[in-house]
């Protein structure tokens, strides 16, 4: 019972404190291809497609494999929800992630319909 007592207090130790700002890495690339795609629930060819339009850039290891970030993957969740859920285009992705981002940098409003996508952490 000490045992896991110990393992589990070791384990908080390491975690990051989700209100310290400081310790949240949302550039650490971590994810692989494979496990993007799954947290997506996407095909893992719709995310090297959105890399060949330039829309997401994913890390590389030393031997050439992708790592997705936090933040890679929350852009990846706007797309899919602008894609998806409001059936606009890719390059309509992209001007209106560009457009809020810069909506938001100067203290306006989202839009009513689009209030539910947060880029203030996005890298548009």
């Amino acid at each position: 019972m000490k045992t896991k007592q110990r393992e589990s207090i070791s384990l908080e130790a390491r975690t990051p404190q989700a209100s310290d700002p400081a310790n949240i890495h949302l550039d650490k690339p971590i994810y692989t291809l494979s496990v993007a795609s799954e947290i997506l629930e996407t095909h893992p060819r719709t995310l090297m497609m959105y890399e060949h339009l330039n829309m997401i850039k994913p890390k590389r290891t030393a031997t050439n494999r992708r790592r997705y970030s936090q933040r890679d993957l929350m852009k990846l969740q706007a797309i899919q929800t602008l894609t998806r859920k409001h059936g606009v285009n890719l390059a309509g992705v992209r001007y209106i992630l560009a457009l809020m981002k810069r909506l938001q940098e100067v203290g306006i409003e989202s839009p009513d319909g689009l209030r539910d996508l947060d880029v203030s952490l996005l890298d548009v």
